[in-house]
């Protein structure tokens, strides 16, 4: 059986022959290295899908037994360029979706010996449902970087120290008491002394906001 499909990594030749799982499913075993990070998609010329189905991509990535939708092609959208993350050390799981351009990798030197494979799947499905997947897939991306997004924001937004809040407590008495009584050594010290000191303590915040969390003031 032969496949409508197509598919390209940056700086390799083109792939027209998968593995034949069954007559709507293909496999295409990629070499992981070296290093790539897009893969184009792509109806050959003069096929098209039969009515009502489009071509689901998914990507099994190394380390992996879990295909990963990426996206589809269709008879309106005959290709695609998908992102993998198939970098060493990259995040586990890898970032897949769609991408909007190809970025070229370097020149990189031959691997020698064997080299695991990413698996990309394509499997012929209706259309609606292959929908269907693709809304739940953006949905899910969405809340996945809500959440990170959130997690960033606690991890960096910390309750204040009791003990930090006493201490930059004292240093602003202290920063006050200095200056008043260079005014005199009354027991009384005029208004407009505060005033003075508020006026300074401010211009100097302004300049060094920090000012206050050295312990050298």
């Amino acid at each position: 059986m032969t496949s409508p499909f197509g598919v390209i990594v940056s700086g390799r030749p083109i792939s027209t022959e998968p593995q034949v799982i069954s007559e709507t499913q293909f496999a295409f075993p990629i070499p992981s290295q070296p290093h790539f990070s897009h893969i184009v998609v792509f109806l050959l010329p003069g096929t098209t899908l039969p009515d009502g189905t489009a071509a689901a991509v998914y990507a099994q990535l190394v380390g992996s037994s879990e295909y990963k939708l990426l996206g589809a092609i269709a008879n309106e959208k005959p290709s695609a360029i998908f992102k993998i993350n198939n970098k060493p050390g990259g995040p586990a799981g890898g970032g897949l979706g769609d991408d909007d351009a190809m970025a070229d990798d370097a020149p990189q030197p031959a691997i020698v010996g064997s080299v695991p494979n990413v698996v990309l799947g394509i499997s012929l499905e209706p259309a609606a449902s292959v929908l269907a997947n693709l809304e739940q897939k953006k949905a899910q991306d969405a809340a996945a970087s809500a959440t990170a997004g959130s997690s960033l924001v606690l991890t960096t937004r910390r309750e204040p120290d009791a003990a930090t809040t006493k201490v930059l407590a004292q240093r602003i008495i202290k920063n006050c008491y200095d200056f008043l009584t260079s005014w005199g050594t009354g027991d009384t010290v005029p208004l407009k002394a505060f005033q003075a000191w508020w006026t300074k303590f401010e211009g100097r915040l302004d300049r060094d906001p920090t000012f206050l969390e050295r312990s050298d003031i």
